[in-house]
């Protein structure tokens, strides 16, 4: 019984944290997560991809716009944030746009199964032992930070949300500078 009156309490608390404390002007956009501030530049991380091969933020510099998304397999709000990701990686392709979708420390297996099911083609990379995720501050998932093609942090987002215009907006002015 207390168990669950301590998981009430930390569910609630949690909750007002994301949804409300944490959101700045309703945007669904925070403007700092940690020490990550946005109009700074992003901190540089490599990691491996599902094929084994590094990928590193830094080598997008100069060229791309990179949409970077933490999430893990049991997350349900990341997993429905997904197909948005998707439909974004697709449009801008072709328009100097990157996403890094950082898994947060799931067998690399089972990320590569749910992502060869889903048909998933954006770029996943695996943060196995959480520390470019705890490097950004993420302390809750999904989090998206949108770095723009000098290295500089645009956007911070914590959270799902239906409603990703306000994020689609920041992109497509981005991918146009």
């Amino acid at each position: 019984m207390v168990g669950w009156v301590i998981f009430g309490i930390a569910t609630v608390a949690i909750n007002y944290e994301v949804k409300y404390a944490m959101h700045h002007q309703g945007t669904g956009s925070v403007q700092t997560l940690g020490s990550l501030k946005v109009g700074q530049p992003a901190p540089d991380f490599t990691l491996q991809d599902l094929s084994g091969r590094p990928t590193t933020l830094s080598s997008y510099r100069g060229q791309k716009v990179v949409l970077i998304d933490f999430w893990a397999l049991w997350c349900g709000p990341c997993r429905m944030a997904m197909p948005s990701v998707q439909d974004m990686a697709e449009k801008y392709k072709n328009h100097g746009f990157e996403v890094l979708s950082v898994n947060q420390g799931d067998p690399t297996d089972q990320v590569r199964a749910f992502i060869e099911r889903k048909k998933y083609t954006f770029h996943v990379v695996l943060d196995t032992g959480q520390a470019v995720g705890n490097s950004y501050g993420v302390t809750a998932i999904p989090t998206v930070v949108i770095v723009d093609k000098k290295g500089v942090v645009r956007w911070l987002s914590v959270g799902y949300s239906e409603n990703d215009d306000a994020l689609a907006s920041m992109v497509d002015k981005l991918t146009k500078e």
